[in-house]
């Protein structure tokens, strides 16, 4: 059996050679692109206005091309015609099958055999790493949605990204909505936190000692959201939600904990039972290694059902600490909580003195800048903050009540330490995020979301299958469901049809796209996907559902 190193070598030989086939292809898509990353300006200074902190974001056209564009990546004029073109253009566009709306070749260096009228991505070097990489880590990746064993097929191992595209070893550009699965709200690589990046690694990378940035930091987040009158920094949202239980527990003196099933907070014991997320991607009721007497320890109510809350209460009198939830589910897929139903957790909590805690992991900073509470207008007493507030760094955050955060050490006797926590890299990136969190980039998120919405809508109509899906948003994330009638809560969404998903998935990887390799995750789309990354999404969106439901296949040519 030849060695890994081997096939590197073979495989670089391989993809050598068809780069240089592509070269005379794509020279003038070589020299826009060139172009384009050279005006990204990696090494400005924090943008000062709303309109320059959006403008400093590099907008760049993947490598396939969209129906009508050239291969530069240039549409014609018609293509951009106002704020909704690209929801415009799908909506005039006549339903049709794959067949009659079969792509046309690309020229994108991405080469690799056609299927049904696409390119299947080159994968060599990929293949190698990921042989690679299955002997050295468990799965070949360091978390296990990465693996693509949900859907099949070998994870692309990614050379770079810059804006709303990833580019992998061997070379493919794909759109990104998967975003590193919600902290990039400027795209990848934003020149603003690089530069900030770049000082701070100058002055050191760890401490183990305060230093001035985790001050800075603090107080913008308890500015920004008035439920947080403290707050402990820590290296990610696992730690924070763990943290933050345990405080709970200790204040009062409880030690039930109500969750929702399909929600997801991290992998600490306490939060392994009928979690969302890579939990329920891969199909795991729970996790060996959780003792039974801990999982007790767990409640699982259902999202958006107060009752169930109120019977757990009813059930375990004085025992429960506290209640934990997303407030916008994002780990089933999104949910969106019904009118009434924070506000009524807060109102169970209230009457029974047990604490309600809102892990806001994602959604802080995303949903608005002070999260889903700032949104819907409820007060946790704790919360749980991570992704945005690092800038695309680990970080993680825990704060709420000062007389509830008084307890922590070395104030008070709940223990809590880390090493990295604080970590002056993550909260230099941290500032400059939080500090380019202005309204005028809110606006644009949703303007973005809301035509992407609006084309995925008429896509599934014009194809005839609107009524075999579901589509929930709000802001800036999204999760297209692959089930009618509506999903409020996790058994709604379990009901999806997975196999119709593992092919939409893959019908948009090879024209480009990519979204998360797992039904129950959300897209995220940021200030780096425009008018030309939604078109080209829509197309290849237009195509990959017709597969999913595999529409018309009888009549379409497989090459």
């Amino acid at each position: 059996m030849a060695r890994v190193s081997d096939f590197e070598k073979a495989a670089r030989a391989r993809a050598a050679r068809e780069k240089a086939k592509a070269t005379a292809r794509a020279g003038e898509a070589a020299e826009t692109t060139a172009s384009a990353t050279a005006s990204g300006g990696e090494g400005s200074s924090l943008p000062e206005s709303p309109e320059a902190v959006i403008a400093s974001i590099p907008v760049r056209f993947p490598t396939v091309v969209a129906e009508g564009a050239s291969e530069t990546g240039v549409e014609p004029a018609s293509a951009l015609s106002g704020p909704t073109s690209a929801a415009v253009s799908t909506s005039e566009a006549p339903a049709a099958t794959p067949a009659a709306n079969e792509e046309a070749e690309t020229q994108s260096p991405a080469g690799g055999r056609k299927w049904r009228g696409v390119r299947e991505p080159r994968i060599a070097l990929s293949n190698a790493l990921f042989e690679k990489a299955r002997t050295r880590m468990p799965g070949g990746v360091s978390s296990p949605v990465r693996s693509f064993a949900s859907v099949g097929g070998t994870p692309f191992f990614v050379k770079k990204a810059r804006g709303a595209e990833l580019i992998d070893v061997d070379g493919n550009h794909y759109i990104d909505y998967v975003m590193s699965y919600g902290p990039l709200v400027f795209g990848h690589a934003p020149a603003s936190i690089l530069a900030a990046v770049r000082r701070a690694v100058s002055r050191g990378t760890s401490y183990g000692a305060p230093c001035k940035g985790e001050v800075e930091l603090a107080d913008r987040v308890v500015s920004t959201f008035p439920s947080i009158e403290r707050v402990r920094f820590v290296s990610s949202g696992t730690e924070a939600a763990m943290s933050a239980i345990r405080l709970a527990r200790a204040a009062t003196s409880r030690d039930l904990v109500i969750k929702f099933s399909g929600c997801y907070h991290g992998h600490a014991d306490s939060f392994l039972v009928a979690a969302g997320s890579g939990v329920a991607t891969l199909g795991i009721p729970g996790s060996p290694g959780v003792p039974p007497s801990l999982a007790s320890l767990t409640l699982t109510a259902r999202y958006n059902d107060l009752d169930s809350v109120a019977s757990l209460f009813a059930a375990h009198r004085n025992r429960i600490a506290a209640i934990v939830v997303e407030p916008v589910a994002a780990n089933m897929g999104v949910v969106l909580p019904k009118p009434g139903f924070l506000q009524g957790l807060r109102e169970i909590a209230d009457r029974h003195g047990a604490l309600l805690l809102f892990d806001e992991v994602i959604t802080g900073f995303r949903l608005a800048k002070g999260g889903a509470q700032e949104l819907y207008g409820v007060r946790p007493d704790l919360t749980c903050l991570g992704k945005i507030l690092g800038g695309g760094l680990p970080v993680g955050a825990y704060g709420g009540r000062a007389d509830l955060m008084a307890q922590i050490a070395p104030d008070g006797p709940v223990y809590q330490a880390g090493t990295l926590s604080g970590n002056p890299l993550a909260m230099a990136a941290g500032k400059v995020m939080l500090d380019s969190l202005v309204p005028a980039v809110y606006e644009r998120l949703e303007k973005t979301a809301d035509e992407l919405e609006r084309g995925m809508r008429k896509i599934a109509h014009d194809l005839g299958v609107a009524d075999r899906l579901t589509l929930n948003r709000v802001g800036s994330i999204l999760t297209l469901f692959f089930v009618g009638g509506g999903v409020d809560n996790f058994d709604d969404a379990k009901r999806s049809d997975l196999n119709a998903f593992r092919r939409w998935f893959h019908g948009l990887r090879r024209r480009g796209v990519f979204v998360a390799p797992a039904a129950f995750e959300a897209m995220f789309v940021s200030t780096a996907h425009g008018p030309r990354q939604l078109a080209a999404t829509l197309k290849a969106h237009k195509s990959a559902l017709a597969e999913a439901f595999e529409i018309g296949q009888e009549q379409e040519k497989i090459r």
